[in-house]
């Protein structure tokens, strides 16, 4: 065990490949930004390829390594399968994955589209997670040990403990009915792989965050109001880069290599606010 406790050391994640799905905007794109400016080479996967190139042009500008995109759909197995075969090709090692695609849907209880609304979530939201992982886990795996394992990071979201799908996210009359229990499962996901993959050196954990500008929340951001929003968080803004990147940074450092099967929430603390049921006062 390194007994160097300084901060270069223990957040050191230079020389490390870095996989990112859905990399190319929101939370995926600030989190690859983070590992590329100190020193990771990373690549960034999604299924638009004009939105990868601006954002591997965006992410080189302050990148110390090399930046690169593979054009990648994993909503099914067949797509996540292409993504490994594609990364395969140019890296026989891969130190830290981030399970980062997502996707959302609203519609009316009553007539909430099956495909669409339950079957596609699902598969990008949780099954992605399952074959990406257990497709690379070999390459995470290999040369790994207790003080320097692979990584697998799992984006769920704060909306995987909160049970309101009707709200200021979605349109009115609709719900975000598969969603929720699509985080949910990604959650118990990371601890099922957690359990697997530990006695290979691989730790997984989940990152849960509240509310970040992206084009997921984009609507409801636009239709309610940012400073609405922002009035509601105990800390009086939205997530930031900083806040992904950094907690991304640290699970794949030398500080976290004794953390696993973790659920992080990341939400400035609103979901407390939520469930607030007297007015707030002075201190």
């Amino acid at each position: 065990m390194s007994s160097d406790l300084s901060l270069p050391s223990l957040f050191n994640v230079k020389g490390k490949i870095v996989l990112v799905t859905g990399g190319g905007s929101g939370i995926g794109k600030m989190m690859a930004t983070g590992f590329a400016q100190n020193g990771a080479k990373v690549y960034i996967a999604a299924r638009k390829e004009a939105q990868l190139k601006e954002a591997v042009a965006d992410i080189s500008k302050v990148a110390s390594a090399k930046v690169d995109y593979i054009v990648a759909n994993v909503g099914s197995r067949a797509g996540c399968d292409a993504l490994i075969k594609e990364f395969r090709k140019r890296e026989n090692k891969l130190h830290v994955l981030v399970n980062n695609s997502g996707i959302t849907w609203g519609g009316p209880f009553l007539d909430f589209p099956e495909e669409k609304g339950w079957d596609n979530v699902f598969n990008v939201n949780v099954k992605s997670i399952f074959y990406m992982t257990a497709g690379l886990s070999d390459l995470l795996a290999k040369d790994a040990t207790n003080a320097d394992p692979g990584r697998v990071i799992n984006i769920s979201s704060t909306a995987s403990v909160e049970p309101q799908s009707e709200g200021s996210l979605s349109s009115d009359g609709n719900g975000t009915w598969s969603y929720q229990p699509s985080k949910a499962a990604v959650n118990q996901l990371t601890s099922q792989l957690a359990v697997k993959l530990g006695p290979h050196q691989i730790t997984v954990n989940a990152i849960l965050p509240g509310l970040f500008p992206s084009k997921m929340t984009a609507f409801g951001l636009k239709t309610a109001g940012e400073a609405s929003f922002a009035a509601n968080q105990p800390s009086g803004r939205f997530g930031g880069p900083s806040d992904i990147a950094g907690l991304a940074l640290f699970l794949a450092s030398p500080a976290s290599a004794h953390i696993t099967g973790v659920h992080i929430l990341l939400d400035g603390g609103a979901r407390f606010r939520r469930q607030a049921i007297a007015p707030a006062t002075k201190l």
